[in-house]
């Protein structure tokens, strides 16, 4: 593959190019792909020929009404048509979901899904990051999650379930206690995208429930568990009127004839289509046991299609992606653009074992320089200001903020406590699911880390607004050298978080008296209720390219290419 592919990461808007973009740019044939997370085994060759064989009706005539469409998926699924509405892909229902149901603020735990920050972003409004700890393995503490919406006052609440990238997941009486704590919100958006993959729970998802709530709503992907993105069809589910609401924007034909033909020929192939999960489920444990036994890679439970992984100390992930896209010719999806992430962390589709094979060989060569497992991973350069997982939404908050996220907590008036790195079992984040890890392999010790003395924070400079703000006061952290770190230990698997004490879950509590009251809706890029905008949380004024976030002092690897991209 031509070395100039690369180039198209720091061209695109979007987190990756799309595979015909990369197609045109090498001989014609794409790269085995590990970036788009898409069911491979579903649809059928069977049905892939069939597709094709009416693909000159499917692509020359109208298709039938959205209505239509919607009212032959709600028969498969046994859901009312009422509660339906359905979409040219999940992101044009988060659009919708934005301008019509969110006012003013929306809350949604990072590292996640970039449309749920960037889209309320886009029109104005506040969103509030809820960080997830790398030291608790991105597992979603649902009680300090309601507890952050509390201090922020945020009207929106959004839980991805399983959360993209790192794939954990919540149970279902868990996410059903969180909805009704949150009654009092304008609205409680459950992603569902890719429970369909999902193992911990028979039925986990909360669709019967949203339907009987005011105020929740349920986003279902068809494209990614179909292993059709290109179709773009996906759908919610919700209360008659808030579905009527969006469905009643929608054009009558924004569901195309391909998603038409697919959605009509699914009640003939559901045996097929339940074997395609099953042998994605069996993937997955094949490739985290992997994946697992290559030094110095950690590999964080999952409940999607997909794996998120952390690499060695100093391999910067935007190299790894593009050697092993030069070399080897295959895609990953580096993670240095999403908030709450870094380039040290990398997200792999499942794939089939013969696809993975491949990629083991290719990282074994791109990171140790050897097929040969075992070899010696490169240690960290004195100095290097190397930033992973959460700590890289502490650090730009810091640069605009003065405190960082434990400053806004303070400045929220709640004295909400940042979630706390504590020894856990190995178990999954949704409780019962093992860590899979190849067998044999020896775990590490942990390793203490040396503490200094706290030193004091410089005073915060305030950050010019079109309206007062709040400024938050500086805290006394922990500041040690990054040189005075030793690679983390990989920490086994989180436990599920507990349920919440009933003191946790228990009636809406008032906003802090400091928090003034909403007027009216946030003008856009002010931040509403005294909070920053999320392109404040980037470090940039929404205008100019936003900062890297990975580790452009490494010096044991050439540069990154795609460092200066605008985060998406």
């Amino acid at each position: 593959m031509a070395d100039n592919v690369t180039s198209l990461f720091r061209s695109t808007a979007a987190h990756s190019p799309s595979m015909a973009a990369l197609s045109r740019e090498s001989d014609g044939a794409g790269p085995v792909d590990f970036c788009i997370p898409c069911n491979p085994y579903f649809p059928t060759p069977a049905m892939f020929e069939e597709m094709a064989s009416r693909l000159r009706d499917i692509i020359t005539y109208y298709p039938s009404s959205a209505d239509t469409i919607t009212a032959e998926l709600c028969s498969l699924l046994q859901l009312p048509p009422q509660c339906v509405a359905m979409g040219n892909g999940s992101t044009e229902l988060i659009t919708w979901i934005d301008h019509l149901l969110v006012r003013e603020s929306l809350a949604v735990p990072v590292p996640t899904f970039g449309r749920w920050t960037d889209q309320p972003m886009e029109t104005g409004k506040r969103v509030d990051m809820f960080p997830l700890q790398e030291s608790s393995g991105f597992a979603l503490d649902l009680a300090q999650y309601a507890e952050f919406i509390r201090a922020r006052g945020t009207r929106v609440a959004v839980i991805c379930n399983p959360n993209n990238p790192d794939g954990g997941f919540l149970h279902k009486h868990a996410v059903v206690q969180f909805m009704d704590a949150m009654a009092d919100l304008d609205l409680v958006v459950i992603d569902e995208s890719f429970l369909e993959f999902a193992d911990a729970e028979n039925e986990p998802s909360v669709v019967q429930e949203a339907m009987l709530r005011p105020n929740v709503i349920v986003l279902r992907s068809l494209g990614k568990n179909f292993g059709l993105h290109g179709i773009r069809f996906g759908y919610l589910v919700a209360n008659p009127a808030l579905a009527g609401r969006v469905r009643s924007m929608l054009p009558k034909w924004n569901l195309n004839s391909f998603a038409e033909h697919v959605v009509f020929m699914l009640k003939e192939h559901g045996a097929e289509y339940a074997q395609s999960l099953h042998q994605v489920r069996r993937d997955r444990m094949d490739m985290s046991g992997q994946l697992s036994s290559l030094p110095g890679l950690t590999v964080y439970p999952s409940q999607g299609n997909f794996l998120f992984v952390r690499l060695p100390v100093g391999a910067e992930g935007t190299v790894v992606r593009d050697r092993l896209l030069t070399e080897h010719r295959i895609l990953v999806r580096e993670c240095g653009n999403k908030i709450g992430s870094s380039s040290r962390f990398l997200r792999l589709v499942v794939r089939p074992q013969v696809d993975v094979r491949r990629l083991v060989t290719g990282l074994e060569q791109v990171l140790y320089g050897t097929s040969r497992r075992g070899a010696a991973v490169p240690e960290q350069a004195t100095g290097t200001g190397y930033s992973s997982g959460t700590a890289a939404v502490d650090r730009l908050v810091s640069q605009t903020n003065g405190a960082g996220t434990r400053g806004l907590a303070q400045a929220a008036g709640a004295g909400m406590p940042l979630p706390a790195a504590v020894p856990a079992p190995a178990v999954g984040p949704g409780g019962g699911m093992p860590v899979p890890a190849a067998a044999g392999v020896p775990q590490p010790e942990p390793r203490s880390v040396p503490q200094e003395a706290p030193r004091p924070q410089p005073a915060p400079q305030p950050v010019p607004q079109p309206v007062p703000v709040p400024q938050p006061q500086p805290v006394p952290q922990q500041s040690p050298q990054p040189a005075a770190y030793p690679e983390p230990a990989p920490q086994p698997a989180p436990a599920a978080p507990p349920l919440a004490p009933a003191a946790a879950f228990a009636a809406p509590a008032p906003a802090p008296a400091q928090v003034p009251p909403a007027t009216g809706p946030t003008p856009p890029g002010v931040p509403a209720r005294g909070g920053l905008t999320a392109a404040q949380v980037r470090g940039t004024d929404g205008l100019s390219m936003a900062p890297a976030t990975g580790w452009p002092g490494a010096q044991s690897w050439p540069d990154a290419a795609g460092m200066g991209q605008a985060a998406g």
